[in-house]
């Protein structure tokens, strides 16, 4: 099942600017691809380098992790009564740099569930190549306001 910006907004309660993914091409039980397409008007390319633009690595897990949490919300009975808070980043690794006009597509695979935690593991790509990769860690917590 693909997902388009539309029905992620629905589900997830990012936003602009920190939303960072634009669509997820496969979802199942435990798996997820979503997809990051990264554009030089991106707000961080202005600082990140001038002359040598670099997507920021914690940006690159950012965006990894929000397929991630993607893939939790699906598993919830009300995800929009919940948050998901990464609690940890473990054996993070960053192997090229991610440039304007490159695709980042995040495949994160769920290690381990329970109702209100969880572990997953990811790897980034462009073109096929690993960019970065790690596992997390995530609470899943009531939102407030709700």
């Amino acid at each position: 099942m693909e997902f388009n910006i539309e029905k992620i907004l629905e589900i997830m309660p990012h936003r602009y600017p920190f939303l960072l993914i634009d669509k997820v091409t496969i979802i199942s039980e435990d798996e997820i691809i979503g997809i990051k397409n990264v554009t030089y008007n991106e707000p961080f390319f202005s600082g990140h380098f001038p002359g040598d633009p670099i997507m920021p690595a914690v940006l690159i897990v950012e965006s990894m992790v929000q397929a991630g949490g993607f893939l939790l919300f699906n598993k919830l009975e009300d995800p929009a009564k919940a948050n998901v808070y990464f609690t940890s980043i473990n054996k993070a690794k960053f192997r090229k740099p991610v440039r304007p006009g490159d695709v980042l597509e995040h495949k994160v695979k769920l290690t381990g569930f329970r109702p209100n935690f969880c572990k997953m593991e990811g790897k980034s790509f462009v073109k096929g190549d690993v960019v970065a990769e790690g596992s997390f860690a995530a609470a899943i917590v009531e939102r407030k306001g709700v």
